[in-house]
């Protein structure tokens, strides 16, 4: 049986790991080694990224909430509070996009979230 030499499999194996560094400054994008070092540690980060672009997110709107309730004099806590002892099932997303959007909308439920506070 013929020996099988690995050159080629380990080219194809390197171009993959050099063409993810592309654009990476100095040997993190020349040179293999260090290149996969640098490819492994972007990947590990982007997938914490992703799951921090949603905390990110989250906080974001929340601070919105509360700058459109405290305007309507309400605080954050109280008007969410307020809406969930009104049966309103409104998530916090829809809540950003109306304070900034729809004032008068937001308002009609800073107003049912006081009715049931009080």
């Amino acid at each position: 049986m013929a020996r099988v030499k690995g050159g080629l499999n380990a080219r194809k194996k390197h171009n993959r790991v050099l063409k993810l560094a592309k654009g990476y400054r100095g040997a993190r994008s020349k040179q293999y080694r260090v290149a996969k070092q640098s490819v492994m540690r972007a990947l590990n980060s982007s997938f914490s990224g992703r799951k921090q672009r949603k905390r990110d997110m989250r906080s974001l709107w929340i601070v919105r909430i509360n700058a459109a309730a405290r305007i309507n004099g309400l605080s954050y806590s109280r008007l969410m509070h307020g809406l969930k002892l009104a049966n309103v099932e409104i998530n916090r997303k829809m809540l950003s996009e109306m304070a900034i959007n729809d004032a008068e909308g937001f308002k009609k439920l800073t107003d049912v979230a006081k009715s049931k506070l009080a």
